[in-house]
């Protein structure tokens, strides 16, 4: 939001005041279902790489190759997740993981992927999760893992499937990766009980380990493939904090570098190559498990989207048999027992057309702040809801500028702060019943029950509401029970001044760990505080009009710049900026845009509030690939916005992944 704007919207609400507006959480556009593999997040035609297909009747039919994620017609007879999944060409092999009384599990069990059938062939001497596994010879080998502690044990598991320790690792190690390159097998990430594990092994016989190269970052974890001679790993975290690094080994000098980045930190996932294609499939993302499957370029180092699972997954293990991958198992809040079919397959260009012009999956929420109204799309630009309307009456004092909206209660309701009406409210979706409110109509104050101008109010998983109370000049912290319980900054100190003052919030971006970015509009300051008012770290950044910044990644942060021409910046805590995009002039210009987030594809999505649209950017061609209004041309009519201020997404299962770590 940008509450407070020192100018006068002169066009069309000469009184209105030109707010920043910052409506956060994004529309996280959970990633294309089924999107062209080979397509880059612009999704441009330009970009689409077409398969070895002969045109079936002009260029732009030519065969284009994608990736399907099914769900297998069969399932596992029990959860299980964090397990080694092996194969000998033919069936699927279960060793261990965790079962779903979260105990591990020592049985080995052999499944034929074309029915489902499961046998069990035994047991591993210890039971064992969060190790890696590889087929050397005829004989299956499971590497460390743990029970209640990391080990360092070898296992290995024969034909007659008899089972034992063989060997030992150099050290315990536990939640690491394997990946193989010819007869050799890396053992890539971990933890030995007290840090992440930097070395990479190398084995060819599973007994013997050498340490051939450091990553750069360490990591558990972390998605690993192998392309040529070089390793990728993609993600990873470490106390709590996940990344974004894609970290590169090249197995013949024994470098390594941190080459390139994730669109989102990423964790829990697995990698897999399929027919030449690197893909990075599901896991954590800020928390909370992703459906996402992204493709990678290793000659680029870019991301695309490409499809969806169907349903998020997270610590589950794939395994290749010819041309198609098997995600079985994982978990999301707990162990799943689903099994999932992953291949590529071709279709004519224009059969994918519709797919490409989808940039998201579910239902984008939208603050249509000047039309005093909430409205819900999709990626096709169908009008699905209204709010108010007639079979949805506004609150009691009206339902009045509404800067932001989010998604709440697993898409039940909405909350929403009406900045120049100075209340909260949350409404039941899609019922549009009043849930909860909090503030006065029309009537701004400090005191218990008021608030001067709300911005970014958002629905924390215990119920608290968060909201920055922008001329208040603090983030206020409001029970179920419409009572004030705590804030940060002091009523009325409106200078930057940490821990004490700061100067006019106009975002309030809850964080992972619990935390809140904070954006001031006098100084154009970015600040962390925790829950509890102590500060972080903080940043000048040389902008106009900083407006609801987000986190990227352990040290990469993205904020817009709320002017005109306006625009969208990364940057890292030292206030180094990284990455800008500021057209001056032409249709690709931003107005004052208030809110801007990195999807999970790559693109980035903005609300470009004076332009009266919603649009989605290339930041590889700095491209605008799809919007939601029409340029410069305001109205409630049929793909139309009229200031809009605040966007979020909701997905088919519930999620909302741009700000997972709310209720």
């Amino acid at each position: 939001m940008t509450p407070g704007a020192r100018e006068r919207d002169s066009r069309r609400r000469p009184s209105a005041r030109v707010r920043r507006r910052r409506a956060f959480v994004i529309l996280v556009i959970a990633v294309v279902a089924v999107a062209v593999v080979g397509v880059t997040t612009s999704h441009s035609s330009a970009k689409r790489s077409a398969s070895r297909g002969t045109p079936t009747t002009s260029p732009r039919n030519k065969p284009v190759t994608r990736l399907e994620a099914t769900a297998a017609v069969w399932q596992l007879p029990a959860p299980v997740s964090r397990e080694v999944v092996l194969s000998d060409g033919r069936d699927i092999v279960i060793l261990g993981g965790l079962d779903e009384g979260q105990s591990s599990a020592a049985g080995v069990f052999r499944v034929d992927p074309t029915t489902g059938a499961i046998v069990s062939t035994g047991s591993l001497a210890l039971a064992t999760h969060d190790a890696a596994g590889a087929v050397i010879g005829q004989r299956y080998f499971v590497f460390g893992g743990g029970e209640q502690l990391s080990v360092d044990t070898v296992q290995s598991v024969g034909p007659d499937g008899r089972a034992g320790v063989v060997a030992h690792l150099p050290q315990p190690r536990s939640d690491l990766a394997s990946a193989r390159i010819g007869a050799t097998v890396y053992l890539v990430g971990g933890y030995d009980g007290t840090a992440p594990t930097r070395d990479v092994l190398a084995t060819s016989n599973g007994t013997t380990f050498r340490v051939v190269a450091q990553l750069p970052i360490g990591v558990r974890y972390p998605a690993v493939t192998a392309v040529g001679h070089r390793l990728y790993v993609f993600g990873g975290e470490w106390a709590g904090t996940e990344s974004d690094a894609v970290q590169v080994i090249d197995t013949r000098t024994g470098r390594s570098s941190v080459a390139g980045h994730l669109p989102a930190p990423r964790t829990d996932a697995v990698a897999v190559t399929i027919g030449g294609s690197v893909y990075v499939v599901g896991g954590r993302s800020r928390g909370v498990a992703t459906a996402g499957i992204l493709r990678f370029e290793p000659n680029t180092m870019r991301f695309s989207a490409a499809g969806d699972l169907p349903s998020p997954v997270a610590n589950g293990a794939i395994v290749t048999i010819g041309a198609t991958a098997y995600l079985v198992g994982g978990e999301t809040t707990g162990p799943v027992s689903g099994v999932v079919v992953i291949s590529q397959t071709t279709a004519p260009a224009d059969a994918l057309a519709a797919v490409e012009q989808r940039p998201f999956v579910g239902r984008m929420l939208i603050a249509d702040r000047g039309d005093n109204r909430l409205i819900v799309v999709d990626a096709n630009k169908h009008v699905l809801w209204v709010y108010p309307s007639a079979s949805r009456p506004g609150p009691a004092g009206g339902f009045y500028y509404p800067d932001d909206g989010f998604f709440a209660d697993h898409g039940h309701a909405i909350i929403s702060n009406e900045e120049d009406n100075n209340t909260v409210v949350q409404i039941g979706f899609p019922s549009g019943a009043l849930l909860w409110s909090y503030g006065h109509p029309r009537m701004a104050g400090s005191q218990a029950g008021f608030l001067n101008q709300p911005d970014d109010a958002f629905l924390l998983r215990n119920g608290v509401v968060m909201v920055a109370d922008a001329k208040n000049c603090r983030v206020l912290f409001i029970s179920p029970q419409e009572r004030p319980l705590s804030q940060i900054g002091t009523t009325g100190d409106c200078v930057h001044d940490p821990p004490n003052g700061i100067g006019y919030p106009n975002g309030d971006t809850p964080l992972a760990d619990g935390n809140v970015l904070v954006s001031e509009i006098d100084g154009s300051w970015i600040s962390e505080y925790t829950k509890t008012g102590a500060l972080v770290w903080t940043v000048h950044l040389p902008i106009a009009y900083p407006s609801d910044p987000q986190q990227l990644g352990p040290d990469l942060y993205l904020v817009a710049d709320y002017t005109k021409p306006g625009g969208i910046l990364e940057f890292n805590r030292e206030g180094q900026i990284l990455w800008t995009y500021r057209p001056l002039s032409g249709s690709g210009m931003l107005d004052h845009p208030s809110l801007a987030e990195r999807l999970p594809n790559g693109l980035i999505g903005v609300n470009d509030d004076y332009r009266d649209r919603v649009v989605l950017i290339d930041p590889s061609t700095d491209a605008i690939v799809w919007q939601y209004g029409q340029t410069d041309n305001p109205g409630t009519g049929a793909d139309q916005l009229n200031i809009p201020d605040g966007f979020d997404l909701l997905l088919p299962d519930g999620t909302t992944p741009t700000h997972p770590t709310t209720r």
